[in-house]
């Protein structure tokens, strides 16, 4: 990982606990975790969009066999 950028963030003591319960990890993976899913929500709406539009050639008994 590249050097990092120290930051102050105000986040209220709910929200922060409730991230950290899902995460399952401290203050700063949960920040990091946050951050890296707001980071992907661009592509994750990306593929939503192709959603039907993609024709698989491969049956699904032959990816299953293929692992």
């Amino acid at each position: 990982m590249d050097a990092g950028r120290k930051i102050t963030v105000e986040i209220s003591r709910e929200l922060l606990e409730k991230a950290q319960r899902a995460t399952g990890t401290g203050i700063t993976q949960t920040v990091r975790t946050g951050l890296q899913l707001v980071a992907a929500s661009r592509t994750y709406a990306r593929l939503r969009q192709l959603r039907g539009k993609v024709h698989f050639r491969r049956t699904l008994a032959e990816l299953k066999a293929d692992r």
